[in-house]
């Protein structure tokens, strides 16, 4: 397989879970933020979310599926006096479980685009 070939797809793979899928995640998310309240750095969530997301892509790429609840669990940790309010905890949730499947299935894909030139 071509080296080239390789890092094109991984780097699609990355900017796709950066750019796109940031504001993917934004535009799905965009119904619920009126029961939330504003708080905390001016797109620092969003910032957030991308480090989460090619955290995750770089854990499915390695094939290690188990690090990805180091980053669930950190983040729960980080908010955890937030997920008092349960408005704020589904919030939460479904941002986060949104942004880890977006990561996923584009590791999943990458790799199989990959191993399917191997084979």
């Amino acid at each position: 397989m071509d080296f080239i070939y390789v890092v094109a797809v991984v780097s699609l793979a990355y900017l796709a879970v950066s750019v796109v899928g940031a504001y993917a995640i934004r535009s799905m998310l965009t119904r619920y933020e009126p029961a939330i309240e504003a708080g905390g750095l001016r797109g620092a969530g969003m910032a957030i979310g991308i480090i989460e997301r090619v955290m995750v892509l770089t854990f499915v790429l390695v094939d290690q599926y188990t690090a990805i609840t180091i980053v669930f669990a950190a983040k729960s940790i980080a908010r955890f006096n937030e997920l008092e309010d349960r408005d704020m905890a589904e919030y939460y949730l479904i941002g986060t479980l949104l942004s880890i499947t977006v990561a996923m299935i584009i590791g999943i894909v990458t790799r199989w685009v990959i191993w399917s030139e191997m084979i």
